[in-house]
């Protein structure tokens, strides 16, 4: 099968761009070998050196940092080769696409840069009317993309269909449809959807899968018995419930008739964008008016506001028209003794009461001076006084037991 070899393209070792001819509508694989970037790197190695750096790629379109819609790019390790994949579409036909490739070398941090143009060139019988897209689970894409297993698929798939004209148009995997990443037990895979396409209606053994007790299998996720599994299984776990046929040539119309009602818009035709040659806007009047009216209406409320609370106050001396007298009389008779209390609450430095202390002397009659100062701390002096602590202390005669007077 020829077909595929013109596909399936590396590099080899020149130091130019690497111009590839791949054609529209049919799967492009090229290798990124790390062998190839291994002598760019210094110290160069000796003829006969092993050498086995980590090496990492990085691709997009000259000019943009990422790659074209249609090409994919995948390297699961930096001890594995770089693979560029895809299905370069008819819009790209002699258009040449070049993509900016750059090695790194993760242990000397060394990079090396090669450029590969892509001339898409127009397919001979494209796009392929019958179209078939199989979903094996037992593959990763990278694993797929090899050319040898990919070359055994495409000769199962010609076996049971027997087509005269058959190419890989597109591989996916089945992470980019939304699959979940496998459990690392049991050496599980990914998954790849695989999509070929042929110039000869489906064969009866891939019709299979649309009988209808296939379809109650797959309704139950059980699977569908296919005559032609036999085939494919001593390599190829094939899922025949997610199985796709697109025959092209019918023309199926899907234009439904709309019945306008409610919450559907009247078609406004197609949209027009506004020409380039626009008058230019001014929007300073409009600045103004979006600052002016809320200012002037904050203005007006703040004058409000202060006549109201600084021109309408009453005032005391009406407040005190309006009272009667007798209240205000009272008013200032409380005023007048709450000042009163309050200063002799300041002054703690008052004299002690006179029936406290001893005015004059019982014998002589003497005025007896005070006993503290007007500094004397008030609150340490006792509020009665004993007869010890009495100057010019008279004693008081006593009486003997002979009826005698002693002075």
């Amino acid at each position: 099968m020829n077909t595929f070899s013109h596909v399936y393209t590396i590099f080899s070792k020149v130091h130019s761009d690497r111009n590839v001819y791949p054609s529209a509508g049919v799967l492009f694989v090229h290798v990124l070998e790390r062998e190839y970037f291994k002598g760019e790197f210094p110290p160069y190695p000796k003829p006969g050196e092993i050498s086995n750096d980590p090496i990492t790629f990085n691709t997009n379109l000259m000019g943009y940092p990422d790659r074209p819609g249609w090409l994919r790019y995948i390297q699961r390790t930096p001890y594995s080769d770089g693979v560029l994949y895809g299905s370069p579409t008819a819009e790209n036909v002699g258009k040449p696409t070049v993509i900016e490739i750059t090695a790194y070398n993760r242990r000397t941090f060394e990079t090396a840069r090669h450029n590969l143009i892509i001339n898409i060139m127009s397919a001979e019988d494209f796009p392929l009317p019958y179209q078939a897209e199989f979903f094996i689970k037992n593959m990763n894409v990278e694993e797929m993309l090899a050319s040898e297993v990919l070359g055994d698929f495409l000769g199962a798939v010609k076996n049971v269909w027997q087509p005269e004209r058959l190419n890989a148009i597109n591989i996916t995997s089945a992470l980019d449809r939304g699959g979940r990443v496998p459990l690392p037990i049991n050496d599980m895979k990914e998954g790849v959807y695989v999509m070929v396409g042929a110039d000869v209606p489906f064969s009866s053994c891939l019709r299979e899968v649309e009988n209808p007790q296939n379809q109650l299998r797959c309704s139950q996720e059980m699977e569908p018995v296919i005559t032609c599994d036999k085939k494919f299984r001593t390599q190829f776990y094939i899922d025949w419930c997610k199985i796709s046929l697109v025959d092209r040539t019918k023309q199926v119309s899907t234009y439904q008739e709309v019945i306008r009602g409610e919450g559907i818009l009247p078609d406004g035709g197609e949209y027009k964008p506004p020409s380039d040659s626009l008058k230019s806007r001014d929007y300073y009047t409009d600045f103004l008016v979006t600052l002016a009216v809320p200012s002037a209406v904050a203005l007006v409320l703040f004058l409000i506001l202060a006549y109201i609370m600084c021109c309408r106050r009453e005032g005391v001396e009406k407040r005190n028209m309006q009272t009667p007298d007798i209240q205000l009389v009272h008013h200032s008779a409380i005023q007048k003794s709450t000042k009163e209390l309050r200063d002799m609450s300041k002054n703690r430095e008052i004299a002690w009461p006179l029936s406290t202390l001893p005015v004059f002397h019982p014998v002589t009659g003497e005025i007896i001076p005070p006993l503290h100062t007007d500094n004397y701390e008030s609150t340490n002096m006792p509020l009665m006084q004993t007869q010890q602590n009495l100057p010019h202390q008279t004693q008081i005669p006593q009486q003997q037991t002979t009826g005698k007077w002693y002075s």
